[in-house]
């Protein structure tokens, strides 16, 4: 981004927010046929998907808590902030639609900033075919703070929920995991202590490790991938009964799947598609990789589970979706989850938690 000419805005309080409002309102693309009315109204007017029924989610991104100005910059948390959004809406099997964003900005906080920050969520907006519809604007008297509320849309007996799973059903993950926490583990590793950023200096320095497995982790933290097409497919097909991204890691999903479920989870320590670079980082900290893999949270996969006669019906997903996807283990029966490292079962990894 240029220089600002001498006596040009610099700080969102030099526009106020009426004029914030408007400098987010010109970058927006063309708005969709269904939002027939968008930002700068009390509210948005939004024609409903016909014969489908409507998925609501919200999340928001803290900063010291879900991102570091030393090491995201604003666009990256602009992109995260409607990425974990819409990975929620994969998990329940629909299609996001339409976005509301809240910011609650800090005093003195950069214009070049918040333009960075949308040129990372509008980048995500048009790969996932979401239209921005509104929001809000405020001060913060403390961190910068991203809200995301996004709405998507599902047929009505095509919805997954985490409490259809049953015992003998089978459970699979995309992609691989540990990735996003190796990566974070990175960045914390060389930024070193540094205290914040001071106003205007972000982006941070370019942080890239030389090992190419290990930058991919520390993008998938920066920049995670929702599995939207798969999420859709194994709605629309029904290959799955239950379903849960990895917001948290792995060992939360399996969790709370197994629990709203009312079974028992075994995952299979052999078959866990472990991220190489997490694999490399972790051993290199002396850390079990099964063990870190399996806790670490910001993975966005999808963790579901498939009954034994739709299994036939997921590989046409696969194939369609041209994602990986790993069996890791089995719902039980018998209540509990368990780790099984060879041949003996162990307490699964607590995932993260927020308090």
């Amino acid at each position: 981004m240029s220089t600002p000419d001498s006596g040009a805005p610099t700080l969102v309080s030099d526009l106020g927010e009426r004029g914030v409002i408007e400098r987010i309102r010109r970058r927006l693309p063309q708005p969709p046929p269904h939002l027939l009315v968008g930002v700068g109204d009390d509210a948005a007017v939004v024609e409903p998907e016909r014969g489908a029924v409507e998925l609501l989610t919200t999340d928001a991104l803290v900063e010291g808590i879900h991102f570091d100005r030393r090491f995201s910059s604003s666009a990256d948390v602009g992109y995260k902030a409607l990425a974990v959004n819409a990975s929620d809406i994969a998990a329940m099997g629909g299609t996001p639609r339409l976005a509301l964003l809240s910011l609650m900005l800090p005093e003195g906080f950069p214009l070049r900033d918040l333009d960075g920050l949308l040129d990372g969520l509008l980048a995500m907006a048009a790969s996932s075919g979401i239209a921005l519809a509104g929001g809000n604007i405020t001060r913060s008297p403390g961190p910068l703070i991203a809200d995301v509320t996004l709405t998507g849309w599902c047929r009505r007996r095509k919805v997954l929920t985490r409490n259809g799973g049953r015992p003998g059903d089978a459970l699979y993950v995309t992609g691989t995991i540990g990735a996003a926490a190796a990566g974070l583990g990175w960045l914390r590793v060389h930024a070193g202590t540094n205290t914040r950023p001071p106003a205007g200096a972000w982006p941070p320095p370019d942080f890239t490790p030389e090992d190419d497995a290990l930058t991919e982790c520390v993008r998938r933290h920066q920049r995670p991938e929702a599995r939207l097409r798969v999420g859709a497919l194994l709605g629309r097909t029904r290959a799955a009964r239950a379903c849960m991204d990895l917001s948290d890691g792995l060992a939360d999903a399996v969790a709370q799947v197994a629990e709203a479920s009312g079974t028992g989870a075994r995952i299979d320590a052999d078959t866990l598609p472990v991220h190489e670079g997490a694999r490399r980082w972790f051993d290199s900290r002396r850390e079990d990789p099964i063990g870190a893999a399996v806790a670490g949270g910001d993975d966005y996969e999808l963790l579901f589970a498939v009954s034994p006669r739709m299994r036939g019906r997921l590989k046409s997903v696969i194939r369609e979706a041209r994602v990986p996807v790993t069996c890791i283990g089995a719902l039980t029966a018998e209540v509990g989850v368990a780790l099984v490292r060879n041949g003996r079962p162990e307490p699964l990894p607590r995932g993260f938690v927020h308090f």
